[in-house]
């Protein structure tokens, strides 16, 4: 159960306030300026209907006979509708699915730059076909997005009925190629899909650009750049100390960001920071599409304490696969009415117990109380025994600076994993995007 063989494997996206960091000083008071893609394709794949409203507020259009995309000929297909459905599953896209039992593929028109590639999965019987016997692998021009993976093995191990997959993918000509195969060559071999998003998304949003230099955890001497031939897959996009955000709330991209409660290690779980009336002071470094004001009003913090906090550490951990390079964002924002000072709060940050910020200061970075920035950082995950291991990610107070408080706090993340250069094991470049999916 493999997936992007070529790319950037991983990127967390955490609720923690920390964002884009070319900061400018003009501010925006822009909570409801969304980002609207330019393309927005949502496929409904195994139906007929022209055009069915769906869970996430969006117009999705079934694939067969639709004029969106194209189909590769001779290739063996066929449409099913699941044989019945969990409570609660919504109907579209995961009613009906198109069943492959050679390679297949959809061929998107598009206009050249970065986009969201969803693949949607109920793991569920389809024309009497047993779904745990179904292994896909998917290909996206030279990028290897799914390798032998199966969506019922998937489901099982998450726990839930249905789930996505995402990536993000510079795409450099006008049409988006996605190939989908069964893994073997088995008379009874067969995969399938339930729904496919193609979303389009702001330059630079999370593949910066060769002038930019991310921190290269444990390896200061070593910064990494993402660039335009690096692609992402999301393993995790977290809102800490929220409540789940659906893609119909979210800033134009149909991203979901999910609470951080099952990610929190032990009883040391903080206390819960919100302000709901925070004018979140967007700027071009960090427009108002990067998350939305909801992710910047919420997070999680050790409280005043003291010297207590001293003694423990905020700490979140997230199952990786291991052989990959990680990209992880942190979010941030002062929320506290009583810190407008640089020193006040000053807290170190560990990924993998190792030191990716010794001094972080909220106030110093964003230069102002209600005003959102994110840090990245890129860790590695060394191929060994073990399949799947925890990235650790830990807060601690910093006392070197003599602060006011001894206080740690974050508001969200993303974890997301290079997928073809961004692999330990290296081919080209993709990478994974996101905590949170």
């Amino acid at each position: 159960m493999k997936p992007c063989s070529k790319s950037l494997r991983i990127i967390i996206f955490l609720h923690l306030c920390f964002f884009f960091f070319f900061y400018l000083k003009g501010s925006l008071c822009a909570d409801n300026f969304s980002y609207v893609p330019i393309q927005n394709t949502a496929l409904d794949c195994g139906s007929h209907a022209l055009q069915i409203l769906s869970f996430d507020g969006r117009n999705w259009t079934g694939d067969v006979g639709s004029e969106i995309v194209a189909f590769s000929r001779h290739a063996n297909s066929t449409v099913s509708i699941a044989s019945s459905m969990d409570p609660g599953i919504p109907e579209v896209p995961y009613k009906t699915a198109r069943l492959f039992y050679s390679e297949f593929t959809y061929i998107f028109n598009v206009i050249p730059g970065p986009k969201f590639v969803r693949l949607h999965f109920y793991p569920y019987s389809y024309s009497g076909l047993d779904p745990s016997k179904a292994f896909l692998s998917v290909t996206c021009g030279h990028y290897t997005l799914l390798s032998n993976f199966s969506a019922s093995l998937a489901a099982n191990y998450n726990n839930v009925h249905t789930f996505f997959k995402e990536f993000i993918i510079h795409v450099q000509n006008n049409s988006l190629h996605l190939t989908f195969s069964p893994s073997s060559n088995g008379s009874d071999a067969f995969a399938f899909v339930n729904g496919i998003e193609v979303v389009s998304m702001p330059l630079h949003l999370y593949v910066r650009g060769e002038n930019v230099h991310l921190p290269f955890v444990g390896h200061p001497a070593t910064p990494i750049t993402l660039e335009n031939t690096s692609a992402l897959e999301t393993l995790y996009r977290i809102n800490v100390g929220g409540a789940d955000v659906s893609p119909e709330s979210d800033t134009g991209m149909f991203r979901t960001w999910t609470r951080d409660d099952s990610f929190i290690f032990g009883s040391a779980v903080g206390e819960l920071a919100f302000d709901y009336d925070l004018n979140v002071r967007y700027t071009a470094a960090v427009p108002a599409y990067t998350a939305p004001a909801v992710v910047y009003r919420t997070g999680r913090f050790m409280g005043i304490h003291g010297a207590i906090n001293l003694n423990y550490n905020l700490s979140w951990f997230f199952p990786v696969e291991t052989g990959f390079i990680y990209l992880v964002r942190l979010h941030f924002c002062e929320l506290d009415r009583n810190i407008t000072k640089i020193n006040q709060k000053v807290f170190s940050i560990y990924i993998n117990n190792q030191t990716a910020e010794g001094q972080a200061d909220v106030i110093a970075w964003s230069d102002g109380q209600g005003v959102p920035v994110y840090k990245d950082y890129i860790t590695m995950f060394p191929q060994v025994g073990e399949m799947i291991q925890d990235l650790w990610l830990e807060l601690h107070p910093n006392t070197a600076t003599m602060p006011q408080y001894y206080d740690a706090f974050l508001w969200g993340g993303d974890i997301q994993n290079k997928q073809l250069w961004w692999r330990s094991r290296r081919t080209q470049s993709t990478a994974k995007a996101g905590i949170g999916r």
